[in-house]
């Protein structure tokens, strides 16, 4: 006989878990597939960066959610913490911001304005001499810099399994499984069909990340994530660690608690490729080198790649698609993953549980695609 559950999420990066735990809190109990193992995506090999007041959509429609997301973080990492005891170095961070150029000041001075007005948040333009005075290994070509704080970092992949773990024990259960479609009846999805056997639900969360388009003939809908392909290199250096976050010239320095420095990162549309090449791990490098000439002789820890699912409008997608009355899409964070999850996590619970949610995602609706005649 096939298993029977409440909600089924496909899924199992930090979109799912997320959903998973937000509706544990609400008293209903969900089944996560996920093929290769919590987090083993993009969700584990994220920089875990927290920054709510930029990025794709942000200020914009997307920044509604990503600062309630933001404020929400800050009381679920002591939730999670004393639920599961998994400590996932939630902290906050100063990023320093470094124009290498005159054409780069511009962005600078647009940071400078958005900090200076966020409240919680803090900025200061730098010249050279306390650019050096800051950090003296930074390399001479920064000719201005801004200095930020109020931003957060986490360590993605220990803060996915807090998730996952924390739905396990308001009763989720994580099971290994590959998923090769929906059984439906008329607009209601009754079954998934997994390559191993069969559940029987009454809701479906499609948490797929860049795999969203595999669910398109399952429903009928046109669901335009790809993948964006991201590398990252953790390298180790010696001396004193570094106490900021730097970026400039195409880098970005992220110091973590363990004392590696992860270099990143970044962005090729190549498909599902997910290879760490050599020659980027010498592109990054170089970029790294250039903005901290001392980096070119750290030692290689670990070199990852990962696949952002990325969406024509560079939005989320959540609710429900066109003709799919009981089948919810959490997807399409981008770069921002992460940081938008609590608001994934709450805003899908509460459409399944109440119909209804008061957190800022009316804008990314799935249907506002318009489908090609090709797509399904």
């Amino acid at each position: 006989m096939p298993d029977t559950t409440d909600v089924v999420i496909v899924g199992g990066g930090v979109a799912g878990c997320s959903t998973a735990y937000y509706l544990g809190l609400a008293g209903i109990k969900a089944i996560v597939i996920e093929g290769e193992g919590v987090a083993s995506q993009a969700s584990g090999y994220a920089a875990g960066g927290l920054n709510p007041l930029q990025g794709s959509g942000i200020p914009g429609p997307l920044g509604p959610l990503a600062m309630e997301s933001f404020k929400m973080h800050q009381a679920l990492s002591q939730e999670l913490l004393s639920e599961t005891g998994i400590d996932y170095e939630r902290r906050i961070v100063t990023q320093v911001k470094i124009a290498l150029d005159e054409s780069e000041i511009p962005e600078l001075e647009e940071t400078l304005e958005i900090f200076a007005k966020a409240p919680g948040f803090e900025a200061q333009m730098m010249d050279p001499a306390q650019l050096h005075s800051l950090e003296p290994r930074l390399g001479p070509s920064g000719i201005r810099g801004v200095c930020t704080s109020g931003n957060a970092g986490v360590d993605s992949y220990k803060y996915t399994l807090a998730l996952a773990a924390g739905a396990e024990k308001l009763g989720a259960t994580i099971r290994s499984g590959v998923v090769n479609g929906l059984e439906r009846s008329g607009p209601q999805v009754t079954k998934v069909l997994l390559n191993d056997g069969e559940i029987l639900c009454g809701t479906v969360v499609l948490a797929m990340g860049p795999w969203s388009r595999m669910a398109e003939p399952w429903l009928g809908a046109y669901i335009p994530v790809d993948p964006l392909k991201g590398e990252i290199l953790r390298v180790q250096t010696s001396g004193p660690p570094l106490t900021h976050d730097f970026s400039g010239g195409g880098s970005s320095l992220y110091p973590k608690p363990d004392g590696l420095i992860w270099c990143g990162t970044t962005e090729d549309w190549c498909g599902f490729d997910c290879q760490s090449l050599d020659s980027t791990r010498q592109l990054l490098m170089k970029r790294a080198a250039r903005l901290m000439p001392g980096l070119i002789h750290a030692s290689l820890a670990l070199h990852t790649a990962c696949l952002r699912p990325v969406t024509p409008d560079g939005l989320p997608i959540i609710g429900n698609p066109p003709g799919c009355d009981n089948v919810f899409l959490a997807t399409g964070a981008g770069k921002k993953g992460i940081l938008l999850s609590p608001g994934f996590g709450k805003s899908v619970a509460d459409l399944i549980v109440n119909g209804e949610t008061q957190m800022p995602v009316s804008a990314f609706q799935p249907g506002r695609f318009s489908q090609p005649a090709s797509a399904v």
